[in-house]
């Protein structure tokens, strides 16, 4: 590991603990910054109406207003997502309403881009909507050094991911693509725990100037491009605990380590790149079956290029 590295793990490496929520309360209201929370949703009412719930009855009370703004954004829920949110507490908005002359396109990266427009928040932070057993440290945890230190524009927060009853086990895109990914090309950031995380908070004035690849490339895409524009001394990490949520089949990690990959060869190679696809098999009724897909390649430009953004934030 770097030597640079090593000193970002001393002092930008903390834990939800070391910043209690007066403490947080306190430097909201001296710096007057707002905070948005958006919770990307695809089909996931079993799980939503909790975290919307929890948000609300912890964060966004009379005596700790920590968060201003809670949104969910619905990428085409097919189950009562909406509603159950709506039910919550939650300000619901459909993806396909945000931006309507931008056609929108599956994966989440694209939903997380539009939310940029349709929220308001100094800083913005990120929960996927899929937790189970959810803890409100996971927001204050990534919000609190937004709040506290002036020099810090983007946290991810850190937790073990178990994997039914192994601990620790969770992440196997991270360990298998992310991290030996990470560590030979951006060795930089080698000192982040959970790079691929879905939960993480930065400064609208950074976010608004980075490019979201539409899929599952973008928690990768954001966290090197955000290295690229602030530097690793405006990164952090913060340890919330433990995440628990619904894991997907090896056929689905496939294909979003492909994502991923693509995502990094874009910013390693930043020009023109075949499209390409990614096959898989599935054993049929008498043989493997090949299922091809299209790997997710498109991105969204800066939201601050945005005429429609542009002339929403004059106003």
């Amino acid at each position: 590991m770097l030597e640079e590295v090593e000193r970002w793990l001393e002092q930008r490496s903390w834990s939800v603990a070391d910043r209690p929520l007066h403490q947080l309360v306190a430097a909201k209201r001296a710096s007057g910054q707002t905070v948005s929370v958006v919770l990307p949703a695809l089909d996931e009412e079993a799980t939503v109406g909790d975290i919307v719930r929890i948000i609300r009855r912890e964060l966004m009370t009379e005596t700790v207003p920590l968060v201003d703004e809670l949104v969910v954004l619905d990428s085409g829920s097919t189950d009562r997502t909406a509603e159950v949110a709506a039910a919550a507490g939650a300000r619901v908005v459909h993806r396909d309403t945000v931006l309507p002359r931008i056609p929108a396109r599956p994966g989440k990266g694209e939903v997380l881009w539009r939310s940029l427009y349709v929220t308001s928040g100094d800083i913005v932070c990120y929960v996927d909507a899929d937790l189970r057993e959810f803890s409100a440290d996971f927001v204050s945890g990534i919000v609190g050094p937004l709040l506290t230190d002036p020099d810090v524009s983007f946290v991810k927060a850190m937790y073990d991911r178990p994997l039914g009853q192994a601990a620790g086990q969770g992440g196997r895109v991270t360990e298998l693509m992310a991290r030996p990914v990470l560590n030979l090309h951006w060795p930089r950031l080698a000192g982040f725990v959970q790079p691929l995380g879905g939960e993480y908070a930065a400064r609208r004035s950074l976010l608004e100037r980075l490019p979201f690849p539409v899929g599952y490339g973008v928690e990768l895409g954001l966290l090197v491009d955000a290295l690229h524009t602030v530097g690793l001394g405006a990164l952090a990490q913060v340890d919330v605990g433990v995440r628990i949520h619904r894991h997907q089949d090896g056929l689905a990690l496939g294909r979003m380590a492909a994502a991923i990959y693509r995502t990094a060869q874009v910013r390693l190679a930043r020009g023109h790149l075949v499209r390409p696809e990614l096959t898989q098999f599935e054993r049929g009724d008498s043989r493997f079956e090949p299922r091809t897909y299209a790997v997710d390649t498109e991105e969204r430009p800066p939201m601050a290029e945005i005429s429609e953004y542009a002339r929403r934030r004059v106003a």
